[in-house]
């Protein structure tokens, strides 16, 4: 069955509801467009695709995380978790350098065996601050452990201060690692990722490198933080980038689900309600992946009454950042609190 391209919301509609947040209006009102967009007609068992920025990629709605995947019971869960994914229609695998020592790229390269063709396969550099050359083998690590010739996508990871975009973009800096890769076709695609501020976004953005995608926090604990929703978000879908989410529960192992406050439903919901490519989930066992393939297989938007009510709600709950950990100081994702 051909995957059917579930677009985000229409662009015009989108950025008239972002320029009306700008000016101070509630966040929910941002996206509007939600009240007149068509809900998806998901095919029976369809995986829903979306368009990555102006790639002609069609990527899955979700893709599989790669921290949390390699967390599973057994290394046998593990592979089954990406095997069955792929096979399911979900084509979007997330991971990173630094992911339990390497471990997570071990497992999802022996997990694509035979279904590499059918994967888009994207990791992460974590050279925080380090050069071109440092990346370089970072990269080289990833292919071996990957059992790999190409990465998809390969994105510059965490970017957590301003010194680290002067560092990615100085001479010898990641940003030459990313040009370099591409030019001996070990890698497709290039981005960048971040999880704690608006600005360090922008200033990678405002160097106008021709990123093909940025990841970014897509959550209704985000509310406060606006900038990101009425900064970040726009400027992606002006210059056509993928967007990709994290952290549609928050991070924590998922601990705001089983706390219920909220369901796994409508926090990946609200996230793909947004004008993203795909929102990264985090799955720790087959059941987990079954459960999200049953989600997106029969998604409709929230309207933007509904955001509201939810974002309310989150706020609630999260006091003193209990479930957004990736906020507090001297977070590395992978690593959690590491000072």
């Amino acid at each position: 069955m051909k995957p059917e391209d579930f677009s985000s919301l229409p662009r015009r509609d989108f950025l008239k509801g972002l320029s009306f947040a700008a000016a101070g209006l509630a966040v929910p009102q941002l996206l509007s467009a939600a009240e007149t967009a068509p809900a998806p007609a998901v095919s029976l068992g369809a995986v829903p695709r979306r368009q990555l920025g102006r790639t002609k990629e069609m990527v899955s709605v979700i893709g599989v995380g790669g921290s949390s995947f390699a967390q599973a019971a057994s290394e046998e869960e593990s592979i089954r978790i990406v095997q069955e994914a792929v096979d399911a229609g979900i084509n979007f695998m997330d991971n990173a350098w630094h992911y339990h020592d390497g471990r997570s790229e071990i497992l999802m390269g022996k997990a694509l065996k035979g279904r590499r063709d059918k994967a888009f396969l994207m990791t992460k550099d974590c050279t925080h601050g380090k050069g071109k050359d440092v990346a370089m083998a970072h990269l080289e690590d990833s292919l071996k452990r990957l059992q790999t010739d190409h990465l998809d996508l390969w994105m510059i990871h965490e970017l957590s201060s301003m010194a680290e975009v002067e560092a990615a973009f100085a001479p010898g800096g990641a940003i030459e690692a990313l040009d370099e890769a591409r030019k001996q076709g070990k890698v497709r695609y290039v981005g960048f990722t971040g999880h704690t501020s608006a600005e360090i976004h922008m200033a990678m953005l405002k160097h106008n490198y021709p990123f093909d995608a940025v990841l970014l926090p897509v959550n209704a604990f985000e509310q406060h933080r606006e900038a990101f929703r009425t900064q970040v978000l726009p400027h992606l879908v002006k210059q056509e980038m993928g967007i990709l989410g994290i952290k549609s529960m928050g991070g924590g192992r998922g601990r705001v689900v089983s706390d219920g406050k909220i369901t796994a439903k409508k926090a990946i919901t609200f996230a793909l309600s947004h004008p993203i490519t795909v929102q990264i989930v985090g799955m720790r066992s087959v059941q987990n992946l079954r459960d999200d393939l049953e989600i997106v297989r029969n998604f409709t938007p929230m309207t933007p009454s509904e955001m509201k009510e939810l974002t309310v709600q989150m706020a609630a709950v999260n006091l003193n950042l209990r479930y957004t950990g990736y906020r507090q100081p001297g977070y590395r994702d992978g690593l959690g609190l590491v000072s």
